[in-house]
């Protein structure tokens, strides 16, 4: 009895996705990338604006690529305006993450 119970529960299990692989993947690299500009510099205001609308963005219930591509557009030109160099670098590590998480996809056994 308690067998068939843990098949049924494994068979109700929800089916992950590539978007639901994607996703998360986003939502980690912007939580690492608010951890890295934890302080002020020239420039941060706009970054916590990007990193705002983003969050905004991962909450909807949809999930439109062009979306996602145009926000990492968005941040590569922010990078550029940062004129501290060591943040600079540290924000295209996430520029780069971001690219990759974008880029997942469900691990198939």
């Amino acid at each position: 009895m308690a067998e068939s119970k843990k098949k049924a529960e494994s068979k109700q299990k929800k089916v992950i996705t590539d978007i639901d692989v994607k996703r998360k993947a986003t939502k980690l690299v912007v939580a690492h990338l608010k951890k890295k500009i934890s302080r002020d510099f020239i420039g941060s205001e706009s970054i916590n604006e990007w990193i705002a609308e983003m969050e905004e963005l991962l909450e909807k219930p949809e999930f439109e690529m062009a979306e996602y591509f145009a926000m990492r557009k968005r941040l590569n030109e922010l990078i550029e305006r940062v004129l501290d160099e060591e943040i600079r670098f540290k924000l295209r590590d996430s520029w780069y993450s971001l690219g990759k998480a974008l880029d997942k996809k469900v691990k198939v056994n």
